[in-house]
């Protein structure tokens, strides 16, 4: 590999890691737009086995299912990708919470992503996401007595 070709490679995992992040982020806040730029349009997923056969499915699904109401945190880390060309893979450790206080609800887990990219006129882009969780706990707020949850914008530091 030359010092050209390996340069790019670095580039291009770099890129692939802020797709990844933007796409974490987005989920998070909820900005849908942005979350659907992160997919091409015929991309895939399959979170242990809530399956889409593309782009509009799984977008549609989380702003349906993701909305007002659920705080979310999705965090990824241990990125181990490949770049072959105009595609790659990569493999990422997931850490995930979410809370629905209106249900006295909160989910917490982890999983291992597998996701799919391809290289775009604007960028790298998502074909395939997915994950297998390796554990998942569910709590029942009322069970943890003084808990006080806040959402976006609200400071607990006054």
């Amino acid at each position: 590999m030359t010092d050209s070709e390996a340069i790019q490679r670095l580039l291009d995992i770099h890129d692939i890691s802020r797709l990844k992040h933007r796409y974490l982020r987005t989920l998070d806040t909820k900005q849908w737009d942005e979350f659907e730029g992160c997919f091409v349009p015929e991309a895939t997923g399959d979170y242990n086995g809530l399956v889409f056969d593309d782009r509009a499915a799984l977008v549609s699904y989380m702003r349906e299912n993701l909305g007002d109401g659920l705080l979310t945190l999705h965090q990824a880390h241990h990125p181990e990708i490949e770049v072959d060309g105009d595609t790659a893979t990569g493999r990422w450790y997931l850490q995930d919470k979410v809370i629905v206080d209106a249900f006295k609800f909160m989910l917490e887990g982890a999983a291992i992503y597998d996701d799919r990219y391809v290289r775009t006129a604007d960028g790298w882009r998502v074909a395939h996401t997915g994950y297998r969780r390796t554990y998942e706990a569910t709590y029942d707020l009322t069970d943890l007595p003084g808990l006080k949850i806040s959402g976006p914008g609200v400071h607990t530091h006054t």
